[in-house]
């Protein structure tokens, strides 16, 4: 899918349909006519609009002649319930020339969204360098909120384990540990670019746009931090809750058995009087009430003994 956006002179965000000076082109998984268009109008390398499609692209940024192309990994969830992971993260790619300033990605996401919808504060198409840090920010914007979701979402679990005798919240924390460890891949990656293009001086940067990158560079590394707290606790939660489940299923099996005992007293004295011999009490007109009876007190007994050792 090919969009164009521009930002008009009176400050007003639309969508066009042909390529001007100052536009923003945003590719979202594109076929081959569309990225041969966009290479052809712009004049950046094949490669620039390319490698972002690649779901295995590392992070990084690089420059060709006066286009530089900066790919970061943003997170995305995954609407996929066979997937085992909550989360995932994939390559977007920015590619800035002289004249555009080009998105590509492989699926359509919230972040590119945010500044479809003209979300974001201050945003002008035109300003490619600005555009840049806007979505690095918003990026580490929703790398911390999917985090705080991830930590709502673990103690919801934890809450559930105290009881549970299944494996289906002990899954869910490994899908949370397998996105942490996503997550923290791609954020290292990420902090490693944006330091890069602190140093290497790709972009001509003011001093707005320098207290804005460093910013970022400072939620990443909070995100950063924040992942690996994360795993370090879901981690331990992991194996402490792979007992409880084994110790809850041992609980409920020690008070079954200590049911089955008292309910088999009965059924065992029953069998006694049930023999086809001679038995006490047989010409007792209470011979019914007497077993009954016995069955009664043993039961009774057995079962207060069970309370006391606290097997019920």
């Amino acid at each position: 899918m090919l969009d164009i956006y521009i930002t008009s002179a009176d400050g007003q965000f639309k969508k066009i349909d042909d390529v001007q000076k100052g536009c923003w082109i945003n590719l979202t998984h594109p076929d081959q006519a569309e990225i041969d268009r966009i290479v052809e109008l712009t004049g950046i390398p094949l490669d620039f609009v390319k490698d972002p499609l690649d779901d295995d692209e590392r992070s990084r940024i690089e420059k060709e002649d006066q286009n530089v192309l900066t790919i970061v990994d943003i997170p995305i969830k995954v609407n996929d319930e066979s997937d085992s992971a909550l989360y995932d993260t994939i390559p977007l790619g920015i590619i800035v020339t002289d004249q555009y300033f080009i998105t590509v990605c492989l699926e359509d996401n919230p972040i590119i969204q945010h500044f479809i919808h003209n979300k974001v504060k201050g945003f002008y198409t035109f300003k490619k360098t600005r555009f840049t840090l806007q979505i690095l920010s918003v990026m580490a914007t929703y790398y911390l909120r999917y985090l705080r979701q991830i930590d709502r979402r673990t103690n919801q679990i934890e809450r559930e384990l105290h009881e549970s005798m299944k494996n289906k919240e002990l899954f869910s924390l490994l899908s949370l540990e397998k996105t942490l460890v996503y997550f923290m891949t791609s954020l290292k990656a990420n902090n490693v670019v944006m330091e890069k293009m602190l140093r290497l001086n790709y972009f001509k940067m003011y001093e707005d746009d320098q207290d804005l990158l460093d910013d970022v560079i400072i939620e990443i590394k909070q995100a950063i931090e924040m992942a690996e707290v994360y795993s370090n606790i879901l981690n331990g939660l992991t194996d402490t809750f792979a007992s409880v489940i084994s110790n809850n299923v041992n609980i409920v099996m020690k008070f079954l058995t200590a049911i089955t005992i008292v309910i088999s007293l009965p059924t065992m004295v029953a069998s006694f009087y049930g023999m086809n011999v001679d038995i006490p009490f047989q010409k007792s007109p209470h011979a019914f009430l007497i077993p009954f009876m016995l069955s009664a007190v043993i039961s009774i007994v057995t079962a207060v003994i069970f309370w006391k050792k606290k097997y019920f």
